[in-house]
């Protein structure tokens, strides 16, 4: 069998808003098995109106503002993918685009991720594919998780893959299928409230080591009904707002308390999942070292954190390949993760007839 390689970009803005993510990836198929390299990788910060936008305000804007927001900010992400390619001097095959969820509500059918992929093509004259949740969604599943393909088709070395970002995720293979689901809230939170005090983050875990647990509070998270039910299920900003901030508040702890209390609370659903062999870690939340320690503390996995570039860069690295196996015709949503009734091959596909 002849070996395939193909160069895609990935694009990831995820649930924390700390910016937009592009990797840029060889892969290559020979005898069945993928590989990859990563060519270059940068992160892009978004602006406090862009965040704003992003965060809040997409939710309250009319139909016409929404629609043409979605217009702009595809604009936006195909620019710096020009900005991209012409500082790392790169033309990949394709480009992948994640998008900015915005609506995530799959038991009603119903998702959005802004940021329109026609808009990138244009901008880029590369073909672009986007909108990856949409066909998993009428389908009848959960849309997400949409990692766990590269998870067993790029990382299958390791037991867990733990992504640590604006929600904590995880895959894992159980009776040959390729299990995943969304844990608990992790960044989304800690971020939210480190911003109250003028913060992005909380820095190595500072804040929150420097309190203490509250255990009222602790078992109250702790019993929320998500946390009993079995995957797939996924999680999105109104479940936050609904089931994890009125709880949060309604002890009127010191920041550094909740922080805390909030952090053993995640710590403990992972271990709850992951018992025992190699724990892979990426997402933001890799560096947060006192969080890593609590999920070390309470679980028997060996924790393996990468070099910083797949710590920072898996799920911009994985929407790339997303778009490989899209341009290869082969599926890049897995049914045993989302729930839905087959795999598929998630995606709108938009492409010139001309290339520059």
């Amino acid at each position: 069998m002849e070996s395939l390689t193909i160069q895609a970009i990935g694009l990831m803005s995820g649930t924390s808003l700390d910016g937009l993510d592009i990797c840029c990836t060889t892969f290559q198929k020979s005898n069945n098995q993928w590989t990859f390299k990563i060519d270059c990788s940068k992160a892009y910060s978004y602006s406090d109106e862009l965040k704003e936008k992003l965060g809040n305000k997409a939710q309250q804007m009319s139909a016409i503002e929404f629609v043409t927001f979605h217009s702009e900010y595809g604009k936006f992400l195909g620019q710096k993918v020009n900005d991209f390619m012409k500082e790392f001097h790169v033309k990949p095959n394709i480009i992948a685009s994640h998008g900015h969820t915005i609506f995530h509500k799959p038991e009603k059918q119903i998702m959005f991720q802004i940021g329109d992929g026609a808009a990138i093509a244009a901008e880029t004259h590369i073909p672009t594919v986007s909108d990856f949740r949409r066909l998993d969604i009428m389908l009848g599943g959960q849309g997400a998780p949409l990692v766990p393909i590269g998870d067993r088709l790029l990382f299958g070395a390791y037991d867990y893959c733990l992504n640590l970002g604006g929600f904590s995720n995880i895959s894992f293979e159980s009776q040959g299928k390729r299990i995943a689901f969304d844990i608990s809230p992790v960044n989304y939170v800690i971020n939210h409230y480190c911003r109250q005090i003028g913060l992005e983050f909380d820095k190595d875990g500072e804040i929150a080591r420097s309190g203490n647990i509250h255990q009222p509070l602790l078992d109250e998270l702790n019993s929320i009904k998500f946390y009993q039910q079995p995957g797939p299920k996924s999680l999105g900003r109104e479940w936050v707002e609904t089931f994890i901030y009125p709880v949060l508040e309604k002890y009127n702890l010191p920041l550094k308390d909740t922080l805390r209390t909030f952090y053993e609370h995640a710590a403990y659903q992972i271990s709850r999942i992951a018992k025992g062999g190699n724990l892979l870690i990426t997402g933001g939340g890799a560096f947060n070292l006192f969080l890593v320690e609590r999920i070390q503390e309470l679980t028997a996995c060996h924790i393996v954190i990468p070099d910083r570039q797949i710590i920072e860069y898996k799920e911009a690295l994985i929407f790339a390949f997303l778009g490989a196996l899209y341009w290869n015709n082969e599926p890049n949503c897995l049914a045993s993760v989302t729930g839905a009734p087959f795999d598929n091959i998630g995606g709108m596909l938009f492409k010139m007839n001309h290339s520059r």
